[in-house]
């Protein structure tokens, strides 16, 4: 299991310079022994010096002990381990200074330079000792041993250390680089996976308003002529009972239309539920493809949801209303022709809502609705003029929640359109729009 830079980070607690425990620990333990090693090594090195013992042995521990700060000046442990090199000292110095100096975020120049000294040392002061061992008759061998010796002994005490802390160097650079792009990845993801919640409760919202929206054009117009046709027949239930048998048929034919058209919504969310449960246990690559196939029917049959209201039935729509007492006179210019769902349905939708206004804010105003069918858009209007007893909407019982405007300039913006709406200098009231058919 790897770990980010952050739990890395987190992870350096070790005292001074160290990062870790371990790290401290380690060099105590190296340093000691180095100590030991040079302290020893002083004693020969003090005789052949003529200097006391003590002063030999107390040179070594001080040069060895060097090696304890080896990760915080590790070019200071290798020039100590070369200036004692002549001595014949420091063997474990050597190897450690030149490994870590190698392993360290150092300037090759500085690692080749320091590494080529203690070659040239090595190589020099064995060279000299071997000649005077063979001077002095402990070994017999030919001349030739005495420079392959020197160059033997000098790259062995010096290319396995570098090799191996630049391979180590490497390795750590590339680890960090690894967790630095895991950080990278980790906080790209942290985004992404925030923004999906922004998107998500985006689309909840969006949803849940094109539900409102939905439930307001179907509710609202059904239900005010329903209002406004039991008005009129509580009006004329003694006076014309047969009247008042074709008004009551009227309310009981719209209530099982808002009936219908609310379990068709109803059942549009049931099985928006089922998708999501079946989502839920799909892989996300067959997600992809089902998002994706989704999208292009959506694009090729005009938009996404169930089949709505379309314009060939502005007819019924007005003769509901006219049905309910109003005065509406309707006037078709340009070809008729179809255009997408969503358009059709967004425009039947704006007059549908326009005229369940002038039921519930000017009942019994006549009222004027215009069709334009043009070569790139279609335009709607629908005007209505004073009404002939203000106050007769409120009369009537009928509540305005004020969100009708706003629903149909939603719908007509989100297709791209343009939303108009206002009194009229006559006293009555004019809503327009305009959808591009492109």
């Amino acid at each position: 299991m790897t770990t980010t830079g952050e739990d890395h980070a987190r992870g350096l607690t070790g005292p001074w310079w160290w990062g870790r425990w371990r790290g401290a620990v380690l060099d105590g333990s190296l340093a000691l022994v180095s100590a030991v090693e040079c302290g020893a090594e002083g004693i020969p090195f003090a005789r052949d010096a003529g200097i006391p013992v003590s002063v030999g042995i107390v040179f070594g521990l001080i040069a060895g002990s060097v090696l304890l700060v080896r990760r915080k000046w590790p070019i200071a442990v290798v020039l100590v381990a070369i200036a004692i090199t002549p001595a014949q000292m420091g063997f474990l110095l050597g190897v450690v200074g030149l490994y870590t100096l190698a392993s360290c975020e150092l300037p090759r120049r500085i690692i080749g330079a320091l590494a080529g000294m203690s070659l040239l040392g090595t190589a020099v002061v064995t060279f000299v000792r071997v000649r005077q061992d063979m001077a002095r008759g402990d070994l017999t061998l030919g001349d030739w041993f005495v420079p392959f010796a020197a160059v033997t002994t000098a790259l062995g005490l010096t290319a396995p250390p570098v090799l191996l802390g630049l391979y180590v160097g490497a390795r750590r650079r590339l680890m960090e680089s690894l967790r630095e792009r895991a950080d990278s990845l980790e906080r790209e993801l942290q985004l992404l996976a925030e923004r999906a919640e922004e998107r998500a409760e985006w689309a909840r919202n969006e949803e849940r308003t094109r539900i409102a929206r939905e439930m307001h054009d179907v509710v609202a117009h059904r239900v005010s002529l329903m209002v406004v046709h039991s008005a009129a027949l509580q009006a004329v239930a003694r006076k014309d009972p047969e009247k008042a048998v074709r008004n009551a048929a009227l309310v009981g034919d719209m209530g099982r239309q808002a009936l219908t058209e609310l379990r068709e919504m109803l059942g549009v969310l049931r099985a928006g539920e089922d998708v999501g449960r079946r989502v839920a246990g799909m892989p996300l690559a067959a997600v992809r493809e089902a998002a994706a196939a989704a999208a292009s029917r959506a694009v090729v049959e005009g938009g996404p949801g169930p089949e709505g209201p379309c314009l060939s039935e502005l007819d019924e729509l007005i003769g509901q209303s006219a049905a309910a007492g109003m005065v509406v006179d309707l006037s078709v210019q340009g070809e008729v022709r179809s255009y997408a769902a969503q358009i059709e349905q967004t425009a039947y939708r704006v007059v549908q809502e326009a005229l369940t206004n002038v039921h519930k804010h000017a009942a019994g105003a006549k009222t004027h609705v215009r069709l334009a069918h043009r070569v790139s858009e279609i335009a709607m209007q629908v005007e209505n003029e004073p009404p002939p007893e203000p106050g007769s909407a409120s009369a009537a019982g009928l509540p305005s929640g004020g969100n009708g405007l706003v629903g149909m300039r939603e719908r007509v913006v989100a297709l791209g359109g343009v939303f108009v709406s206002g009194p009229t200098d006559a006293g009555g009231f004019r809503v327009s729009a305009v959808i591009p058919a492109v």
